[in-house]
């Protein structure tokens, strides 16, 4: 007991004053701990002294408990006072530090966990001295040793970095609970074994506060224990009684969108707000309204929190209150949810149409089933792809989807009561959004989306854009959708709807049909002022074009088309699939965040490996006839179509020892010099065992194409570069030695000396081949023929240069043959016209010489 009790008899008024002033600056300086137990017992003193003492001389205990007995005479009588032990009171604080814990548990944050659990540990040592040790302490260090494995556990598979700040906390916890819970096994053991009877028992022995109730507040104590029979009350902040009614929902729905977007919003309180203002909906107006703010108010927990996307529970929850939304409005068709409509503005009573007349609500069913699929791919991206998790939230799609194809079929209706403008934008969006979900998509695939999304609508709907009927042709399905949108909108959502289409041909092999649609466009003339997603979407389907191509054994096609994505070395950058941080970027920040936003989900990805060694394959099928072909030649040598593939190829030569294949690299590179040296069945097997061709369809097929192609690449590169060495060949000799028919040399060997590739002839009587010898040049004429070149062309790069900095005299430098370019220099005029002639004959191939005097002798 405080010394201060002791003197509680004292008749001096001077004395008392003075002890009142030193307990209250010995109040200021001791423990928060200390205080609340003083309290406590000094509470304790005044109730057994309060019977004791007279009403004349005031006791010690009433001079310094705050003035007790003045305060209660000017009090207000209806008041409530309960007086708590101290046991109470710790086990309050206890339930506190319990609810900071599993408030930093949803969020993960193991700094906050580690402070509080200290705490949890003091606070427990002091009940336990006194009393039996506290369930709800089990419970929560139970909880939490789970909680703590679990997180450990997905550490362990999550790709995903840690902070620095949580590492150190989480390992501070192994410990300390290690430690902590070896001395309450037992006790937790019980807790595990069945946890609703062990908490049962701690409330059947739980004390109840006693309550210092005065006589004239029984009548207020009585009514508060009174149930509400209609809706239901909860104490709201500042002890403020909410009533949620069906009269009152319009009020609360104004509420919670006043506080929409400030600061210290408890968002989820407002989400529970409003699931229980949905329970108690009785009009499908009320229910309209309490959907959409609920919707929206789902989307903005993510929006104000460090969450990268929404969660599967809240997004499965938005989802399912927008198809109850959509039913709503299906059934009640005289309500009209559109932007831009007014709102009602009479809180206490609800409108009331006249009949034939709409109700507009305002709100977007279009914003929200596009925010819902933004969300959904939001979450793809940042799951990993190789994770059972990644499967099943991919299997929402399907919900997505026929929630997009319901919101269609009712924006089709109001379009169709043609009493609502400014609708023809909406219809395109959400077309647009169902023809993205199939694009890129096998039929097969397409064909249950689109069965299952059908099945879950109601008969009574239709589409007059794709019928119900007409839903298992999917090629007629995505050319509906491309040319509703080519018709009925502008700009980049044409051009979207128009490489989905070519998109979906190339992927299911009519490259021809892609490739016309695909030049007609004109596209890749003006892709440059589009979007950067649209520009995407071009890159993804030139790159399925070339694919096509390369399937429908068109080889120079494929590699032509994927020349610019595949030479570029940027195939991930450019198709969006991975962000490529060089190391002396410049990249901000905020662009680097832009470039992960734009990233598309796994499922959607086009195998890069796949694209590599199509391009590489087909490069080399072209290249190395090519290399053969040029030989020494000076004129043919600067021809290179694919600098990526000879880049690869200088540097495979260049290695001193060259192992087993490995990759995909090795295998084309070795199929390359095979290829060159004459061995066609080495290289055909090297590329054959590339495992990457599995992922093809008919694999087989593509293997088989490409060992044909090999056998005649083989055979041109034979002749390209032994030509020289004989007189006349066998065609017998040929189909021999490349396993082919004599038709099929007869071929090839007459194109090539069509296109001058080959000086030879052909003499079908005696099935040969007869070589044309030419006069070949000495050293010393190669080396001249290539000074004049590089020469003309330092002297066309320097009038260029000079036409740039002087563009006034910009035409004063033209050279045209017999007109001297400077100074009217007839000679070096002559000249240039000489070598036009020779430059002009050097697409020839071969044999074939061209320009000056040389060349003249030879043509003669």
């Amino acid at each position: 007991m405080s010394r201060f009790f002791a003197a509680g008899d004292s008749s001096s008024e001077s004395s008392s004053s003075d002890e009142e002033e030193l307990y209250s600056d010995q109040e200021a300086e001791q423990k928060p701990e200390e205080a609340s137990e003083e309290e406590s017992e000094q509470e304790d003193e005044d109730e057994e002294s309060s019977s004791s003492s007279s009403d004349d001389g005031k006791a010690g205990v009433s001079k310094f408990l705050r003035d007790a007995e003045s305060s209660e005479e000017s009090d207000d009588e209806e008041k409530v006072t309960i007086v708590k032990s101290a046991k109470d009171k710790r086990l309050e604080e206890l339930e506190g530090v319990v609810k900071l814990i599993d408030n930093a548990r949803r969020i993960n944050d193991w700094g906050s966990i580690s402070t509080e659990f200290d705490k949890l540990n003091r606070q427990v040592t002091k009940l336990a001295a006194q009393e039996k040790l506290p369930k709800i302490y089990v419970k929560t260090i139970s909880d939490l040793e789970d909680f703590m494995n679990d997180t450990i556990a997905m550490q362990k598979v999550s790709t995903k970095k840690v902070s620095s700040t949580n590492a150190r906390g989480l390992n501070a916890m192994k410990q300390k609970i290690k430690r902590n819970n070896r001395d309450y096994a037992t006790e937790i053991e019980k807790y595990r074994a069945d946890k609703e009877e062990y908490m049962m028992s701690e409330e059947e022995e739980e004390v109840q506060p006693v309550e210092k109730v005065k006589k004239s507040k029984a009548a207020y104590t009585d009514t508060i224990d009174v149930a509400d029979d209609e809706g239901f009350s909860t104490v709201g902040r500042g002890g403020k009684t909410l009533q949620y009614t069906p009269e009152s929902i319009l009020k609360n729905l104004r509420s919670i969108a006043e506080s929409r977007g400030k600061k210290n919003t408890d968002r989820a309180e407002q989400i529970r707000i409003m699931e229980k203002l949905h329970e108690v909906a009785t009009t499908p107006y009320q229910s309209i309204r309490v959907l959409i703010a609920l919707i929206n108010t789902r989307f903005d927990l993510t929006t104000s929190s460090t969450a990268t996307y929404m969660s599967q529970e809240q997004w499965k929850m938005a989802d399912h209150e927008y198809g109850q939304l959509l039913e709503i409005l299906e059934v009640n068709r005289n309500m009209v949810v559109v932007e831009g409509a007014e709102e009602w503005e009479d809180d206490e009573k609800p409108p009331q149409p006249a009949a034939g007349e709409l109700l507009k609500v305002p709100g977007s069913t279009i914003s929200i089933a596009e925010r819902l699929d933004d969300e959904l791919t939001r979450s793809l991206q940042h799951i990993d792809p190789h994770t059972a998790e990644y499967i099943e939230r991919l299997s929402d799609e399907q919900n997505v989807y026929t929630n997009t194809l319901r919101g269609l079929l009712y924006i089709e209706h109001l379009q169709a009561g043609g009493k609502l403008d400014n609708l023809q934008e909406g219809a395109n969006r959400m077309v647009m959004r169902r023809l993205e979900h199939i694009y890129f998509k096998p039929s097969q695939v397409v064909t249950i989306l689109e069965e299952t999304a059908w099945k879950a609508i109601p008969t009574k709907l239709d589409s007059q854009i794709t019928p119900r009927n007409g839903a298992k042709d999917i090629a007629t399905l995505v050319q509906t959708l491309s040319t509703y949108l080519f018709k009925n909108s502008t700009d980049i959502i044409r051009a979207r709807a128009y490489l989905c289409q070519v998109y979906y041909f190339a992927l299911h092999d009519q490259y021809y049909r892609a490739r016309d649609m695909l030049l007609m466009s004109h596209l890749q003339e003006t892709i440059g002022n589009f979007n950067v997603n649209t520009q995407i979407l071009f890159n993804r389907t030139l790159v399925q074009v070339g694919l096509c191509a390369f399937r429908a054994n068109l080889v120079y096609e494929a590699q032509n088309t994927l020349q610019e994505i595949c030479g570029s070395g940027r195939q991930k950058e450019l198709l969006a699939q991975g962000v490529m941080i060089q190391r002396y970027s410049q990249v901000t920040p905020e662009q680097e965040k832009l470039e992960r936003q734009r990233q598309l989900p796994f499922h959607m990805h086009i195998n890069l490996e796949l694209l590599e060694c199509v391009y590489l394959t087909c490069s080399m099928l072209l290249e190395v006839p090519l290399l053969a072909q040029t030989g020494s030649s000076p004129e043919i040598k600067k021809r290179i179509i694919s600098k990526t593939y000879r880049r690869l190829l200088e540097y495979h030569e260049r290695q001193i020892f060259t192992g087993p294949p490995e990759n995909t690299r090795d295998h084309v590179m070795q199929a390359s010099r095979a290829l060159a040296a004459g061995e066609w069945k080495k290289a055909a097997e090297l590329i054959n065992s590339i495992k990457i061709w599995e992922l093809m369809a008919d694999s087989e097929k593509i293997k088989k194409m490409l060992s044909e192609q090999i056998q005649e690449e083989g055979l041109r590169t034979y002749l390209f570069t032994y030509a020289p060495f004989y007189d006349t060949l066998s065609v017998s000799t040929l189909a021999s030695m490349f396993d082919l028919t004599e038709r099929k040399i007869a071929a090839i060997v007459s194109k090539m000396i069509s296109h001058e590739e080959l000086a030879a002839a052909l003499d079908q009587v005696n099935s040969a081949i007869i070589f044309r010898k030419g006069v070949e040049l000495s050293r010393l004429q190669s080396l001249a023929l290539t000074l004049s070149d590089k020469a003309s062309g330092l002297i066309e790069a320097n009038e260029r240069t000079l036409e740039q900095r002087t563009q006034g005299t910009a035409n004063a430098f033209e050279r045209q043959g017999g007109h001297g370019g400077r100074g009217g220099r007839g000679g070096r005029g002559g000249r240039g016209g000489q070598r036009t002639d020779r430059g002009g004959s050097r697409t020839r191939g071969g044999q074939q010489f061209g320009g000056g005097a040389l060349g003249g002798a030879i043509k003669a």
